[in-house]
This record gives C-alpha cells, sequence and structure tokens, in this order.
C-alpha cells in the first residue's frame, strides 16, 4: 500500500517526502512532478512567498531510468528563502544575536494550541511546521500516484465554484461535458483561469473580491469541486469503518490546512430534499447495460464507487493571517493587543484545489491496491482490466 511522509519548515532549507508502496515498473518523468508543483503556485491572491519559490523536486531515490523500482522515493524541493533565514532557523548553532520571539497568536491559526501543546517558549517553531508550505512537498508525493492512476486510465481534475459570494452557477453544463474527456480535460479548462473557475462571470467577480479584500487588509476563502473519472465499481468496502472509501477521501481532504468542511457530491443540500429526489435510479440500457441519469450520490454508495464520477466538495476558510489585525493577546505580558501579520495571502483557494488533487491520489491508489494486488504495474493493469471486461460482460447480459 502506498503511504508517504513529509518534512520540513516552511523556511528551513528544503522540505521533503518519502512515497512508500509505489508498485514498480510506474513511467515517471520530472515534469509529472514539477507540473504539479507549479500549478499549485498559481492562482489570483497568491502573497510574495510565490515570486521567490520556484518549486522544483529533486529525485533523490526510487526511480531508475524513468520508471519507478518498487523501492521508498524521496523527493526534495529546496526554500529559496532559506537563505534569508539561515540565523532565525538556524538547526545547531545558537545565534549571536537576539532572535525575536512570537508571542502574540493569531485568531484562527495553529499558534496558540501549538505553543501550549508542544512547551514551546516561542510561536515560531509552530508557524514553521503549520505553514501551508508543507503542501508543496504532498503535491509532489500525490503526483506519483496521479501518475500511476493515469496510465490505468484514472484521472483526478477540480475547479473552483465559489470565491467569498462570487459562485458558479449551481448548474454548469460545461463540467459534464469536460468530464466526458476525463477530469484532467475539466482541471486543464479551470487552470485557464487565475482563480480556476469556469464560468467567466463568476471569474470576474471572484477576482473583484480578491481585490476589494486585499485593499481592506483581509482574506477570503472558498469551495473546491473535485472530480475523479474512470474509477472502477467495487472499490473500497463496507464491510470495516476504517476501509471505508468515502470516510478515506473526506479524511484525506480535511488533513489540508484551512479546510474545515467536505462532502461527498451536494451532501448537505441533498439532506434537504427526499429520498426521491436524491438516490440515482438505475435504468437498463442495450448499449452500455446499466445507465444512470443522475449521480447525487457523487460516486460512491454503500462507501464503495458506484463507477460513476467520484464528485467531491471541500470548503476552505479564509487565510488566518489578516494585514488588518484582529483582537488577541500577548502570551509574555497576558495583556490584550491586536494580532501581528505572518506573509501571507489573499485567497488561496485555486491553489487549495491542486493540493485537494493530490491527497486523494494516494487514496483511490490504495483501494484499487487492496482490490487487485500486485508488485509490477502490468500485473495490476492486466488484473485492472480483466475485471473491467468482466463488469462490461455482467451487465451486458
Amino acid at each position: 500500500m502506498i503511504r508517504y511522509f513529509t518534512a520540513g519548515e516552511s523556511h528551513g532549507p528544503a522540505l521533503t517526502a518519502i512515497v512508500e508502496g509505489l508498485p514498480a515498473g510506474v513511467g515517471i518523468t520530472q515534469n509529472d512532478i514539477d507540473s504539479q508543483l507549479l500549478r499549485r503556485q498559481q492562482g489570483y491572491g497568491r502573497g510574495g512567498r510565490m515570486i521567490i519559490e520556484s518549486d522544483k523536486a529533486e529525485v533523490l531515490s526510487g526511480i531508475r531510468f524513468g520508471k519507478s523500482i518498487g523501492s521508498p522515493i524521496t523527493l526534495m524541493i529546496r526554500n529559496r528563502d532559506w537563505e534569508n533565514w539561515t540565523t532565525t532557523m538556524a538547526r545547531f548553532e545558537e545565534p549571536a544575536e537576539e532572535i525575536a520571539k512570537i508571542s502574540i497568536p493569531r485568531p484562527g491559526h495553529a499558534d496558540l494550541a501549538g505553543r501550549i501543546k508542544y512547551g514551546f517558549n516561542d510561536i515560531r517553531p509552530v508557524i514553521e511546521r503549520s505553514s501551508a508550505r508543507e503542501t508543496a512537498a504532498r503535491v509532489a508525493a500525490g503526483s506519483l500516484s496521479r501518475v500511476f492512476l493515469k496510465a490505468l486510465g484514472i484521472e483526478i481534475g477540480s475547479y473552483v465554484s465559489a470565491i467569498g459570494s462570487a459562485a458558479e452557477p449551481a448548474i454548469n453544463p460545461a463540467v459534464e461535458e469536460l468530464l466526458v474527456n476525463g477530469a484532467e480535460s475539466l482541471a486543464l479548462e479551470a487552470d485557464r483561469s487565475s482563480v480556476r473557475m469556469l464560468n467567466r462571470s463568476a471569474e470576474t467577480g471572484a477576482i473583484a473580491a480578491i481585490d476589494a479584500v486585499k485593499k481592506q487588509g483581509d482574506t477570503l476563502g472558498g469551495i473546491i469541486e473535485i472530480f475523479i473519472t474512470g474509477v472502477p465499481m467495487g472499490l473500497g468496502t463496507y464491510v470495516q469503518h476504517d476501509r471505508r472509501l468515502d470516510a478515506m477521501l473526506v479524511s484525506a481532504l480535511m488533513s489540508i490546512q484551512a479546510i474545515k468542511g467536505a462532502e461527498i457530491g451536494h451532501a448537505f443540500e441533498n439532506s434537504r430534499k427526499p429520498g426521491s429526489q436524491v438516490h440515482d435510479e438505475f435504468f437498463l440500457s442495450e448499449s452500455t447495460g446499466i445507465e444512470r441519469k443522475t449521480n447525487q450520490a457523487g460516486g460512491l454508495e454503500g462507501s464503495m464507487s458506484s463507477g460513476q464520477t467520484i464528485h467531491l466538495r471541500a470548503a476552505m476558510k479564509p487565510i488566518s493571517s489578516l494585514v488588518t489585525p484582529l483582537h488577541s493577546f500577548d502570551l509574555e505580558t497576558m495583556k490584550p493587543t491586536l494580532s501581528r501579520f505572518e506573509r501571507s495571502d489573499t485567497c488561496a483557494v485555486p491553489a487549495a484545489g491542486v493540493v485537494a488533487e493530490a491527497v486523494v491520489a494516494p487514496v483511490i491508489a490504495n483501494a484499487l491496491l487492496e482490490k487487485f494486488g500486485g508488485d509490477h504495474f502490468t500485473e495490476i493493469k492486466s488484473r485492472l482490466e480483466t475485471y473491467r471486461d468482466h463488469l462490461y460482460r455482467t451487465f451486458k447480459t
């Protein structure tokens, strides 16, 4: 099974990731990884850090002659800004000059709970590891599972449906049209927009909203729509709570910094409707076997993939570091004061969509490996093709 770990601080020398369990024989190029890192750095409303960094991954192990060899893959992304932080983030030596401690926590961030939990006398260590800069390592790690899945006909893509009050129409025919060619087609179209929206009117509104809050020293969140196409019926299981595919997908999304809600399809909207308007009916067809006219379940039924497109939604809160300060207090003096500002973005929803694509990739890859097993790509592909053929023949009779 695929698992990965990340390490590194926001202003340390580098971020690293170790990916274990990727089968041997998966063809991987440098661009497969770096192109995803570049996508993560884009988006209207990003801060100055994205001007400094130009993320590229150095592959230190696990790939030979452009193919995975079954051993752990080590990735490293150097932080170009490290040269400005060598004193503040020194690893061993005590700095010659006094380093100012951070004692004022930002509301909405990990600052206060992190300092108390780990017994620090300075919030800086909390800021460094809780920062969303860590997601660069996760995007690099997730790109390996994406390549594996795509080679098996499974694609992942996303777009942004809302930033602040600027929202796409509830029904956008362009989504279904793009998904016919796979989820990556949808993602490529979304990437044409600086806010990763498909509707141009909503895009204009989102850009205006970001400009407005930036002038006010404020921030904006939004909603991300994630789609996974080509997933065969029957991945995941209902037999044990920790193997439920829907739970693992939502868990992956909720692990992203600033994501405060996740749902499968339009789950909360569906909860207000009667069952006759929610459940996806079966229809028999001579050409395709089984057809469904709707996908209200978001491609998951009974915690398993239904064979339809998997549709997930994630809600990102506004970023916690505001230029215009909120009320806080000083941990050193225990007196009220205004919160401090740590260099940040005005809006990072477009980038969060790329991160969401990355974190769900290993979940789907593991559900597939659990179903079909195998240590080499060719045997896994052969087993999947046999299964797909079996499904086709079953529903054609």
